[in-house]
């Protein structure tokens, strides 16, 4: 089988084994997304909100359902589905109701919590604007799902299309593209939320940087960081901010370290720290002329739990303090369960082989620390704000064990055109 027929293979059995869970996905944030989409796609804010609601309520009756079939002491009682629909529907209809009542009309996102919260997510039309598409031929349902699925593929084949441009063995290639189905990025990125569009991106950026690191097609390498970067801020502008920073502080090494060496400087990594320092400045600058919301308002979205309860006088003091406590729960969860820490150490022992491509890499995983440092919740499951951070183990595992396969399979020459096909 040639490399594109394996490459397919992977997204064809990935996407199968999805067809299992089709509903049960949804999270709280799915339902602003959603109904963003559902406005975007021309339906009325109450349309907007009855096709999410069912949509919510429908996967939490799933999930439900689910859970008391393993359960071993209520498994053989009724089904509870119809119970926990009703009462989804019941209560977000009354929050829906009653806000709209209170005039709370404006923007696209479903009236269910205060507008200040809202606020926040009307500031990311990326995700519901590659939704309406997938709504509009398929549904509510399976347009959600499959562009999930779409989303999640592409990840893995963007993960191949890095390694293979790092001339990276295919069989090599192949395992980084499915260790990001099997690891938490593909399940992260099949929740209909922002993170799997966010790593698609991320993951352009760093073909992006592959491109240039390797020395060829340097402006297409360029233009794909850059893109990345602007579609980053249509989709969460704070993850944009991050990659733009990372790609600054990694070209700006990577240069210094050649410079003490006394080596010239290449102009493509200097190009891309320079892509990094554009969309830092281009998203702060373009952020306060949209009026987006503050940091400070984002603090205070965290500590007065969506803005139910009253600001806090000291917030900063206050994140800090808990910033510190997360810290050390987290590392103590790690000590107790270290698979993640594990596949973070062969990353980034992996990333240490290709050294200027490797610190792009390491920058770009570290964003998902920044991310998770922002919203220090516990209580947030699924580790889906540090979830960045696990495309280091993806590109980094097979760079760790490209020299085992060094001799035995034909490396494309550095420099050398490497296509999907080949």
């Amino acid at each position: 089988m040639r490399p594109r027929a394996w490459v397919l293979l992977l997204v064809a059995v990935f996407a199968l084994l999805q067809l299992g869970n089709v509903t049960g996905r949804a999270t709280p944030d799915t339902k602003n997304y959603l109904s963003y989409a559902l406005s975007l796609k021309g339906e009325s804010k109450r349309e907007a909100a009855a096709a999410t609601i069912e949509y919510y309520c429908g996967s939490r009756a799933s999930t439900a359902h689910r859970k008391q079939n393993v359960h071993v002491d209520h498994f053989h009682g009724p089904d509870p589905a119809p119970r926990v629909l009703k009462k989804c529907r019941e209560r977000e209809w009354r929050r829906v109701e009653t806000r709209l009542a209170a005039g709370q009309t404006g923007g696209h996102t479903m009236p269910h919590l205060p507008p200040r919260f809202m606020a926040i997510f009307e500031v990311r039309p990326g995700y519901p604007v590659f939704l309406v598409p997938f709504l509009t031929l398929f549904g509510v349902m399976w347009g959600v799902w499959t562009a999930s699925v779409v989303i999640a593929c592409a990840g893995g084949v963007l993960a191949y299309l890095v390694l293979r441009t790092l001339a990276v063995p295919v069989p090599l290639a192949l395992t980084g593209q499915a260790l990001y189905y099997v690891l938490p990025c593909g399940t992260t990125a099949m929740r209909p939320m922002t993170e799997g569009l966010m790593m698609a991106l991320i993951l352009a950026a760093l073909w992006g940087c592959a491109l240039v690191v390797q020395g060829r097609r340097t402006r297409t390498g360029l233009a794909l960081a850059g893109g990345a970067l602007a579609g980053l801020f249509t989709v969460k502008h704070s993850q944009a901010l991050f990659l733009g920073l990372g790609l600054a502080v990694a070209g700006g090494a990577i240069a210094g370290a050649r410079r003490r060496r006394g080596r010239a400087a290449e102009g493509g990594v200097v190009a891309l720290a320079g892509v990094g320092c554009a969309g830092v400045l281009g998203t702060v600058l373009l952020s306060r002329l949209l009026h987006y919301p503050s940091v400070t308002e984002s603090l205070q979205d965290l500590l007065a739990g969506h803005f139910t309860r009253p600001d806090r006088r000291r917030p900063w003091a206050e994140f800090f303090q808990l910033n510190g406590n997360f810290w050390m729960e987290w590392l103590r969860r790690q000590m107790r369960e270290p698979l993640f820490a594990a596949f973070l150490a062969a990353g980034a022992w992996g990333a240490r082989r290709r050294p200027a491509f490797g610190a792009f890499l390491i920058a770009a995983a570290a964003t998902g620390i920044l991310n998770q440092a922002g919203h220090p919740d516990i209580n947030i499951w699924g580790g889906r704000l540090i979830v960045v951070a696990w495309l280091l183990p993806v590109l980094g595992v097979p760079l760790l064990l490209a020299p085992v396969l060094r001799g035995r399979v034909p490396v494309p020459a550095q420099g050398a055109p490497v296509e999907l096909a080949r």
